[in-house]
């Protein structure tokens, strides 16, 4: 685990892949960039939001997909994709295809549970079945089986000249191994369970825990993550939050940098809604001052790899300040190495 003079094993970004929604391909191309450049810096990982009816990334399997051909090295994770919104059958033919493509490189970061403003579109997506269907864990799982090439079909054979399998195609295997799931203290355990990867973000869920401090909180999700999983040392946790370095910024990049952090800074204070939902500061400093307080912080302590956010609403200039330093500036200062 990252704790002083202790190496980050794997330093990466989530990308939020805004677009002009009257000429949406500058900004999925500039996306498309950001993940090459990642890979030339040595990250070791890039992750998609994934945002629908908003000019953001709606599919990130087919952006993994156009990236997996203009890079060779660097890991392409979902971060995440709602499953209610997809039929897990479909999604697994999609996401192993992008496997295959990728050379083993995609890592679907999922979650589940009613859709965001699922009331305003749900006869546009289920116009027959919209008030039956399962937003449980079992869509997961429905995922996983299908991933791990178990079978979906009661017939294998040949119909005329034509073969079928049982299990869905292509079959990438290890690609199961690769889901990673988020959420709160239960979900946590749930993952643990099942044995595949918890995922992280900057915001936590305080139900369940005594405390009211968004690290400690994070930190006991890792340590339940870990304890329920049948493999705790290979078992895989990314943390997450908003850094932002500011080691090459301009005295303009800076000042908005920290502007942006105070206006959100207000959410940090208390839980917010029924759920106690707690939001993380976002980290704005020097490299040096940024790595203190990751030491410090119980979250990052309990991960050994990260994938730090990109705020919203920043040019795509201050989008390569930050990644630039968080590669050649903030990663070193954590112990961690570029890849390739």
């Amino acid at each position: 685990m990252p704790r002083r003079g202790e190496p980050l094993r794997k330093l990466g970004f989530l990308t939020i892949g805004r677009f002009d929604a009257a000429d949406p391909r500058p900004g999925i191309e500039e996306t498309l960039q950001t993940i090459v450049r990642a890979e030339e810096l040595g990250f070791d990982s890039v992750w998609l939001r994934d945002r629908h009816l908003q000019p953001g990334i709606s599919s990130p399997v087919a952006i993994m997909a156009a990236a997996s051909q203009r890079t060779s090295r660097i890991e392409l994770g979902t971060a995440v994709i709602p499953l209610g919104l997809e039929n897990p059958f479909r999604l697994a033919e999609d996401l192993a295809t992008v496997d295959v493509m990728s050379g083993g490189r995609v890592n679907p970061g999922v979650s589940v549970g009613t859709p965001m403003m699922y009331d305003h579109y749900k006869t546009a997506l289920y116009p027959e079945s919209h008030d039956v269907q399962d937003f449980s864990k079992e869509r997961v799982l429905r995922l996983l089986r299908c991933l791990r090439g178990e079978p979906v079909s009661d017939f294998s054979g040949t119909v005329g000249i034509e073969q079928f399998t049982d299990h869905v195609q292509p079959h990438s295997p290890g690609l199961a191994d690769r889901v990673w799931y988020g959420g709160g203290l239960e979900s946590a355990k749930w993952a643990g369970e099942q044995g595949i990867n918890y995922l992280t973000s900057s915001v936590v869920s305080t139900e369940g825990s005594q405390s009211r401090d968004f690290a400690t909180i994070q930190g006991e999700q890792i340590d339940a993550f870990r304890a329920h999983h049948p493999r705790p040392d290979r078992a895989r946790v990314s943390q997450g939050l908003v850094v932002i370095p500011t080691d090459s910024a301009t005295d303009d990049q800076i000042r908005r940098y920290r502007e942006y952090a105070a206006s959100r800074f207000e959410r940090t204070t208390a839980p917010q809604g029924p759920r106690g939902m707690l939001f993380s500061p976002d980290y704005v400093g020097t490299s040096d001052e940024l790595a203190d307080r990751l030491f410090d912080h119980a979250g990052f302590q309990r991960a050994d790899e990260v994938a730090f956010a990109l705020p919203f609403s920043f040019g795509p200039d201050d989008y390569t300040q930050i990644i630039d330093d968080l590669a050649q500036h903030l990663g070193p200062r954590l112990g961690w190495q570029p890849a390739g």
